[in-house]
């Protein structure tokens, strides 16, 4: 049955690489993106840079997975158990390959690169994922690293750390799958950290830990990220609106908008709030104990 769903709250040109930049890609590309396309049937593009096996922030120890272009029907089909009406599915076209995070940010990660841990969850420790962040606080992050990591020559030209789009963020997340979840129709507590008394899909009720939990507790989706569904939402670059109408490409979201995307679910939720399609949404200035980011490394955005 689909529910209506208001802002939720949380309570491209070539790659022209300079000869240096050339070589930072050259010494990281491997063949995870032809692999990748024959293992999930995404349509192959020509002329498109090589996806490398990882990306690497060595002074945060932070790892970024190599995400492959492609194409994928985002939102949820009509028939899809307590789906909201914005979840309309339509064809996206992801045209350049992209690095996302392994994990969410973590308070360890957080705090090397801004001097202070804000999360609530503190106790939680430093592999926990950093929360009580705003949007406004996670773009701050992205911009630190794109100074650092450029003064550095380790930002191929065109490339930037940013958060990762809505669509970004969603075909990740399924990696390949059409399921509600990237594991199957089912969810449960045992499998990512939300509240367990709220199973999807006829999963068996859990434990509800009534906290954040250390990245990579869990298993990974296909394409090897973790916490994907569960432990924090995760801040999206795009405003929060509609979706356009027929298949898109690279989509960054509506122009104007006062919200920004969540995508993910979180600690506190139902297993419903973690599927693949659903879409939260919040202030960019607010800082709550559910709210986190994951890190992106992708074409620059408009």
């Amino acid at each position: 049955m689909s529910q209506e769903n208001p802002l939720v709250p949380a309570s491209q040109s070539s790659l022209v690489l300079s000869p240096k930049k050339n070589q930072v890609l050259e010494n990281m590309v491997g063949d995870a993106l032809s692999l990748a396309r024959q293992q999930v049937g995404l349509v192959p593009r020509d002329n498109l840079p090589a996806a490398p096996t990882s990306v690497t922030i060595p002074w945060l120890g932070l790892e970024l997975l190599p995400i492959p272009a492609g194409e994928f029907l985002m939102g949820s089909p009509e028939d899809e158990e307590d789906r909201c009406n914005d979840e309309t599915q339509h064809l996206v076209k992801i045209s350049r390959p992209y690095w996302l995070a392994k994990y969410p940010v973590t308070q360890g990660q957080w705090e090397v690169a801004m001097g202070e841990n804000p999360s609530y969850f503190e106790d939680a420790g430093k592999d926990a994922p950093v929360e009580d962040v705003s949007w406004e606080d996670a773009v701050d992050f992205c911009q630190k690293l794109n100074e650092r990591e450029g003064k550095a020559g380790r930002l191929p030209e065109g490339y930037q750390y940013s958060l990762p789009t809505e669509a970004e963020w969603e075909y990740a997340c399924r990696a390949g799958t059409t399921t509600v979840f990237a594991f199957g129709d089912s969810l449960s507590s045992h499998q990512a950290n939300f509240n367990g008394e709220y199973p999807y899909g006829g999963a068996d009720n859990g434990q509800y830990l009534g906290t954040t939990s250390p990245v990579g507790n869990y298993a990974p989706n296909p394409w090897g990220l973790y916490d994907m569904h569960g432990n924090v939402w995760e801040w999206c670059h795009d405003r929060f609106g509609d979706y356009p109408i027929g298949s898109v490409t690279d989509p960054t979201g509506p122009s104007i908008g006062s919200g920004r995307v969540l995508r993910g679910g979180n600690w506190d939720g139902s297993a419903r709030n973690c599927r693949s399609a659903y879409r939260g949404g919040d202030h960019p200035g607010y800082r709550l104990r559910h709210l986190g980011f994951r890190l992106c490394l992708s074409p620059v955005k408009k």
